[in-house]
């Protein structure tokens, strides 16, 4: 499923089909290359609420079900992998993401779609502020090798 995809997706509640919000963002651990958290818009007055990734039941592609107690999670760090520059552990410039794809079922990156390219998710070491930091290619070969 790729991150695009999800954006916008309705979130409900399982019994009652009560409408949550809509999903503004996914939250990412890269040095795990996994989703950890959704970020669910709830309106304009009400802000969003967070909701780790394995309080979810179903991942559809019309919509996300959230288990039946699934309270708002203490917000974690977020920052947008969308949009965000990519850089190599030593600085090399290697495009912007446009986007993600991963196992709707496991939460785990399968790989960043780039303005040049797509990237392994093994290549990735950090998301913060400034760029999405991933594994120059020699680097991500000799760990492949001896992995």
């Amino acid at each position: 499923m790729l991150f695009s995809r999800v954006r916008g997706l309705p979130v409900l509640t399982p019994d009652e089909g009560i409408r949550l919000g809509v999903v503004r963002a996914l939250t990412v651990d890269a040095a795990s290359g996994t989703v950890t958290h959704i970020r669910v818009r709830r309106g304009r007055l009400r802000g969003d609420a967070v909701l780790p990734w394995d309080a979810l039941d179903t991942v559809g592609p019309d919509m996300l079900i959230a288990a039946p107690s699934s309270a708002p999670a203490v917000a974690p760090p977020h920052h947008d992998l969308l949009g965000r520059r990519v850089l190599t552990e030593d600085g090399e410039e290697r495009g912007t993401v446009l986007d993600a794809a991963f196992d709707p079922r496991t939460a785990r990156i399968e790989a960043i779609l780039t303005t040049i390219g797509e990237l392994s998710a093994e290549r990735l070491l950090g998301l913060g502020d400034h760029a999405l930091v991933i594994r120059g290619r020699r680097a991500a070969r000799d760990r492949s090798r001896s992995g």
